[in-house]
């Protein structure tokens, strides 16, 4: 389990390889994703909090990249953070997600990236749930539900 100085120190030290790479041109970003998507996952832009529905849904499945469909999360790991954007503990694997600093080095803010494609997913933060203390804060457009894991 990932914990805040993990974090840190793959922000500063290098982050874990991934299991593949995916690289697009520009263009075909721009053909693939839908402006909102392009804008948040290829320009690093930001949603407007409490935006999409997929803040409120917890029910049982994974996500994945919207650019890749490399599986990021799964909803197993989803909480209300009342922050207006879909919040999770944890990736699904340590190797799905890469970290930088983004913003003054006082705020030590750390940015998420897919590691497969290197899409702008959105930030983590200190302020989660035990046990890991961790919020990944992510743009709903970033994300797609891909699969439901319950039984029924």
């Amino acid at each position: 389990m990932l914990k805040w100085s993990d974090v840190l120190d793959l922000a500063a030290n290098g982050n874990p390889v991934p299991a593949h790479k995916v690289v697009k041109s520009d263009a075909e970003w721009r053909e693939q994703l839908t402006s909102a998507q392009y804008q948040v996952t290829r320009l690093t832009g930001t949603e407007r909090a409490f935006s999409s529905e997929m803040c409120s849904l917890f029910a049982p499945g994974l996500y994945s990249c919207i650019c890749c469909n490399t599986l990021l999360f799964d909803a197993s790991q989803k909480f209300e953070s009342h922050t207006g954007w879909p919040s999770f503990t944890q990736p699904i694997e340590t190797n799905v997600i890469a970290y930088r600093f983004d913003g003054p080095a006082f705020l030590e803010r750390v940015e998420t990236i897919c590691n497969t494609c290197d899409a702008h997913l959105g930030h983590v933060f200190p302020d989660g749930p035990k046990p890991s203390g961790l919020r990944y804060c992510m743009n709903a457009v970033a994300l797609q539900k891909v699969r439901n894991t319950d039984a029924g």
